[in-house]
């Protein structure tokens, strides 16, 4: 029997994971699987915030290779960049990315899987470049580190919040709401964490931040009650917050201006731009108009039963948060075992995507966040919790990942989420 051609696109979270989980199943023996990214190593994206305010190069502490790894599973790996792909003829067109120079190649598939995440559309913000700042990879991690351990920041008033986020309708799943921000875990965290860092460093504190979004809620999807006592808890620290600003119209070297017309004035900004899908994806049928792949709760396109989508480049990911990205590569390894006969309906289909937020958050001096939340999806869940124990659990959870080299146990996630749901 020829084996299975398993074909992954993208080793980050999602990717990597589904990757290693399909090993629970299947051994090389059974199936061929290739993982295609641009970049050698995974980047651990959470942790980037906590690193920087604590003074450390992102880069030189949250990578993590990925040939490596993959071939312990002989599974194989290819750094290239993703250009195309034919779902009438099964192929993926990439460049490898190794040198500049290279030809392009095509890659076959019996089974594909999309996890490649997204494009950060920083390019849309008029004045980012010149003005702005964010803590989304280890180059705008160091740019803003060395910002302000350099001392160029001189205490005064500091924005942070999200552009808004673009999402689709076609193919949505009616349990997903409309979000207006990709994610506001990020900028939650980094204005609790930075105004840490400010006392800390005799800089200022709280009453020199303001926190805004494109939203009626900062964090909406944390649900009403959660967000409620966010805010309290904000508002008796001393930051600002402004609600409802639409989306950025600019930077400048002063402030932010808001399609509301309203603006902001602010020495620091600090941004968390649209999230948009891969160029090559648009217009594609198994894809909604803005880019991001259809699936059902099997995380499988309807319309091309052997493509499926995972992690941020999923439509149904929303918000674009790595816990739902877990859950969903797990729902991927089961689903691809039940196909190939190693697994049976019944099994593979006891967990399909019911999404729920949850999320940990540095707050600096060694605290901690925790939310846990599905009332966004319909369900009764809100649950926040801040102290030593969730930071614990955060910084935890890293060295794990690194330690498993990135194979989480489902059974270790939903353990950590007990733990922070009782403790």
């Amino acid at each position: 029997m020829a084996q299975v051609k398993i074909l992954i696109l993208g080793g980050s979270f999602a990717g990597l994971q589904i990757a290693r989980h399909i090993r629970d199943y299947m051994t090389s023996d059974d199936v061929d699987i290739t993982v295609v990214d641009r970049k050698s190593y995974l980047l651990f994206i959470p942790n980037i915030p906590l690193e920087v305010f604590d003074g450390k190069d992102p880069n030189t502490t949250l990578q993590l290779p990925l040939a490596s790894i993959l071939d312990k599973d002989g599974t194989h790996f290819i750094q290239a960049d993703v250009t195309g792909i034919d779902l009438d003829n099964k192929q993926v067109s990439i460049l490898p990315s190794e040198r500049p120079g290279a030809a392009a190649d095509v890659l076959s598939y019996d089974y594909l899987v999309i996890a490649l995440g997204n494009r950060l559309a920083f390019d849309k913000i008029e004045g980012f470049a010149e003005y702005g700042q964010t803590l989304t990879d280890g180059f705008y991690g160091n740019k803003f580190r060395h910002y302000l351990y350099n001392g160029d920041y001189k205490g005064g008033p500091i924005a942070i919040g999200s552009a808004r986020f673009h999402q689709g309708i076609k193919g949505k799943l009616d349990f997903i709401p409309e979000a207006m921000a990709a994610c506001e875990g990020p900028p939650v965290e980094t204005a609790l964490s930075l105004a840490s860092w400010l006392e800390n460093h005799e800089q200022g504190g709280p009453k020199n931040i303001t926190i805004f979004t494109p939203a009626k809620l900062i964090a909406e999807d944390a649900g009403e009650k959660v967000v409620a006592q966010l805010l309290e808890l904000a508002g008796g620290m001393g930051f600002g917050y402004k609600n409802n600003m639409r989306d950025i119209s600019r930077i400048t070297k002063d402030g932010i201006e808001f399609a509301n017309g309203e603006s902001l004035e602010a020495e620091l900004k600090i941004i968390f731009p649209d999230w948009v899908p891969h160029a090559f994806l648009i217009g594609l049928p198994i894809c909604d108009e803005t880019g991001f792949v259809i699936t059902n709760r099997e995380m499988r396109n309807p319309d091309y039963p052997e493509v499926f989508a995972a992690g941020d480049a999923a439509a149904v990911t929303v918000p674009k948060l790595g816990s739902i990205g877990h859950h969903q590569s797990y729902i991927v390894a089961r689903q691809i075992a039940k196909d190939i006969g190693y697994l049976d309906v019944e099994e593979a289909d006891k967990e399909l995507y019911n999404p729920e937020v949850i999320c940990y958050g540095d707050m600096g001096n060694g605290k901690g966040f925790y939310i846990h939340s599905n009332s966004w999806y319909g369900g009764e869940t809100q649950i926040l919790k801040m102290g030593k124990f969730y930071y614990d659990l955060k910084v935890g959870f890293k060295s794990t990942y690194f330690m498993m080299g990135g194979k989480v146990p489902h059974w270790q996630w939903k353990l950590g989420t007990w733990a922070g749901d009782k403790v």
